[in-house]
């Protein structure tokens, strides 16, 4: 994919004494105090800015923060906890600006950090008078926030389309890779794990990989609705029986290219969900009438290991169990732990995915952990995504 890089624009001094304004996605978990309880997304947008101030640029950050009403500023939807953060890992004082968007006062070599941008008045709609006066701002706009990639707003897309230069922060960058390698040209066999709680909500992507995955492993309540397609018994486990005909029409596909959809041959089964059901495992024609599937079983989870192990890209997106319960989890522990030790290439992606790769402490054994949730699904259904877009344009002249 052929974006400008920030990276390079550095590398090149051409952000020496330039206003750099970065779009970062700075979005993250606090407390009914206030207090940030988890700053992945913080530390993630370091990279960005100590590059930015190192090239000696004049350094503006913005990010959205929850979901503001436009025009109306409530204390509960302000920055300052960031902006506090902020100072404490750049070791410098980072000021928060109220009312932005009408001009910024920043010296090269300094950094601010701007208000929600939600906050202003057809962000969302992307207003074209927005987006210009957010251009206006800067010589160089740098999209740092995949996690909004997937989302045409005037500080995302129309801020792209009218500043002087427009380019992709080492956060995007890395995703634009990722993804490339990935999906564009992954080494093969491309496993690809797709699992939650609906066939509904994941359905255009499992259409999607059907054309382009040597392995589609299926978990969750869309395996529960795969199983039914294949003339299983589920119990009263989660499921979609109105989506039969579009799970079958998954498995034709795959199996049309010499592919695979595996269904379980075992299963782990409670009465009721909860953490201290008593867990049964059961061959998957055995499930009972009133049998709630809540993971795999012990047999499937080493087929499918070993298959991914045997892999050589990796795609990975959402727990095949409930992983939350103890006694439910060890299918996806199987499946996380053989993701960290094959040699395939993988990227990750999705909240619970990355709730996943952190309770088993398998971080450092991912290839690639995508910080977008909505946007890497896009990207699995085979959507350009919008930032990505209006960059490859600019890029293009």
């Amino acid at each position: 994919m052929n974006v400008l890089r920030f990276s390079d624009l550095c590398a090149q001094g051409k952000a020496a004494g330039q206003r750099v304004f970065i779009r970062a996605d700075l979005n993250v978990p606090q407390d009914d105090a206030g207090r940030i309880t988890e700053d992945t997304r913080i530390r993630a947008s370091l990279p960005c800015i100590e590059m930015a101030l190192k090239a000696g640029a004049a350094v503006m950050v913005t990010s959205h923060l929850g979901r503001p009403t436009e025009g109306q500023y409530q204390p509960a939807d302000s920055l300052a906890p960031v902006a506090a953060r902020l100072s404490e890992l750049l070791g410098r004082p980072v000021p928060l600006l109220q009312n932005w968007v009408d001009g910024v006062q920043v010296a090269p070599g300094g950094v601010v950090l701007l208000e929600n941008c939600r906050l202003n008045k057809g962000e969302k709609k992307n207003d074209p008078v927005l987006a210009q006066k957010l251009a206006a701002l800067c010589d160089i706009f740098v999209h740092d926030a995949f996690g909004t990639a997937h989302r045409a707003e005037a500080s995302t897309y129309g801020i792209a389309q009218y500043a002087k230069l427009a380019c992709a922060g080492p956060l995007l960058a890395a995703e634009i890779d990722a993804i490339g390698k990935a999906l564009a040209n992954p080494r093969r066999p491309l496993a690809a794990i797709v699992a939650g709680s609906k066939v509904s909500t994941k359905l255009t992507i499992l259409k999607a990989l059907a054309d382009k995955v040597d392995q589609l492993i299926v978990g969750g309540g869309i395996a529960n609705t795969f199983m039914l397609a294949a003339g299983l018994p589920i119990g009263k486990s989660l499921a979609e029986p109105d989506l039969l005909d579009q799970a079958r029409a998954v498995i034709e596909a795959m199996r049309a290219r010499g592919a695979a959809v595996p269904i379980p041959t075992d299963v782990v089964v409670a009465k009721t969900f909860a953490a201290d059901a008593p867990a049964t495992v059961k061959r998957a024609a055995d499930v009972a009438a009133d049998d709630l599937i809540l993971d795999i079983g012990p047999e499937t989870a080493a087929l499918l290991a070993a298959q991914l192990k045997a892999a050589g890209t990796i795609v990975w997106n959402g727990p095949v169990g409930v992983f939350e319960f103890e006694a439910f989890s060890h299918g996806t522990e199987t499946i996380a732990r053989a993701i960290a030790a094959s040699d395939a290439f993988s990227i990750a992606g999705g909240g619970d995915t990355l709730a996943a790769i952190a309770k088993y402490g398998i971080e450092r054994d991912v290839g690639y952990i995508s910080t977008g949730g909505g946007a890497f699904l896009e990207v699995l259904e085979g959507k350009t995504l919008p930032a990505f877009e209006i960059l490859q344009k600019r890029a293009a002249g």
